[in-house]
C-alpha cells in the first residue's frame, strides 16, 4: 500500500509537471486601424497577476527569434509579448525592405508610440497581468523602438536594448523618462560606433536617466541571435553571434527585471 500510494503521487506530481508549462498564443490587436499581429507567452504554473514584459523584434519583424525571447521571458515567471511594429506580420527577407519597413516607423513618431501603445494596452487587459509592472526590451531595430518610448516617458519601470541604434532626433528630456535603462552593445559594432555610444551616455547624463550601458568587448551587431552569422554570410554584413556576450547579456537583464519589477 505505502508502495501504491507513492507511486500515485509521483504520477500526480509528474503528470502536473507536463501541464503546467510555457504556454503560447498569437494575437490580433489594432492600431489607428492597422492590424498587428503578436504572441503572447506566460508560464500557466505561475499563479495570479505578474509583471509582464514587451519584446519589440529586429529589423526583419516579427519572427521566431522574437518569439523565442518572449517565450524565455515566460520561463522566468512574466508574461511577456512580442509586438508587431510593421503591421499585419510583415517580415522583411532582405536587407532592402527590412531598412524599408524600419524607417517607415522611425520616420512616424506618432505612428510608432501609437502601435506601441496599443500592445500595452493589450498586455495590460491579460488577466494575468499587473498593469503597474511593465518593462520593455528591443533588439537592434526593436532597442531602438523602446529607447525611444522611455525618451517619451511611457510608463515602463525598465526598458532594455540589445544591440540597438542609441541615436534620436528627440533626446531624453529632465524630469520625462520613468524607466531605468540599460543598453548592452558590442565594442566592435560597426554600426553603433563608439562615438554613439558616448553620445548617448550624455544625453542620458544631461537627462539624469537611471542608466547603465555593458559594451561587450570583440562582439558585433546582432551578437545576441544564432542567425546572426548566416545573415552576415547571405548578405555581406558585419554580423556575428557572440554566445559569451549574449549570455552575459540576458544574465544581466535578469537582475535587473528582478530589481526593478519587483
Amino acid at each position: 500500500m505505502k508502495n501504491l500510494l507513492l507511486s500515485l503521487a509521483l504520477f500526480c506530481f509528474s503528470a502536473s509537471t507536463a501541464i503546467a508549462a510555457v504556454q503560447g498564443k498569437e494575437v490580433t490587436y489594432t492600431a489607428n486601424g492597422t492590424t498587428m499581429k503578436g504572441w503572447i507567452a506566460y508560464d500557466d504554473a505561475v499563479k495570479g497577476k505578474r509583471p509582464a514584459v514587451l519584446v519589440v523584434h529586429e529589423w526583419w519583424g516579427h519572427n521566431d527569434y522574437a518569439r523565442k525571447r518572449a517565450n524565455m521571458l515566460a520561463e522566468l515567471g512574466y508574461v511577456a509579448l512580442a509586438v508587431d511594429m510593421y503591421g499585419d506580420g510583415k517580415l522583411a527577407n532582405h536587407p532592402d525592405d527590412a531598412g524599408k519597413f524600419a524607417g517607415e516607423v522611425a520616420k512616424n513618431k506618432p505612428m510608432a508610440k501609437a502601435r506601441f501603445e496599443a500592445a500595452m494596452k493589450l498586455l495590460r487587459k491579460q488577466r494575468n497581468v499587473d498593469g503597474g509592472k511593465l518593462a520593455a526590451i528591443g533588439y537592434c531595430f526593436g532597442g531602438s523602438v523602446v529607447l525611444q518610448m522611455a525618451r517619451e516617458g511611457e510608463a515602463l519601470r525598465g526598458v532594455a536594448s540589445f544591440h540597438g541604434g542609441l541615436t534620436t532626433d528627440a533626446p531624453a528630456q529632465a524630469g520625462k523618462v520613468k524607466a531605468q535603462v540599460r543598453v548592452f552593445t558590442g565594442a566592435d559594432d560597426k554600426m553603433i560606433p563608439p562615438a554613439q555610444v558616448d553620445a548617448f551616455k550624455q544625453e542620458m547624463e544631461q537627462a539624469g536617466v537611471n542608466y547603465k550601458v555593458v559594451s561587450y568587448p570583440g562582439a558585433m551587431h546582432s551578437f545576441t541571435n544564432p542567425d546572426a552569422d548566416g545573415f552576415a554570410k547571405k548578405f555581406n554584413m558585419p554580423l556575428a553571434y557572440n554566445a559569451e556576450a549574449d549570455k552575459d547579456s540576458w544574465s544581466q537583464l535578469q537582475t535587473f527585471f528582478a530589481e526593478v519589477l519587483k
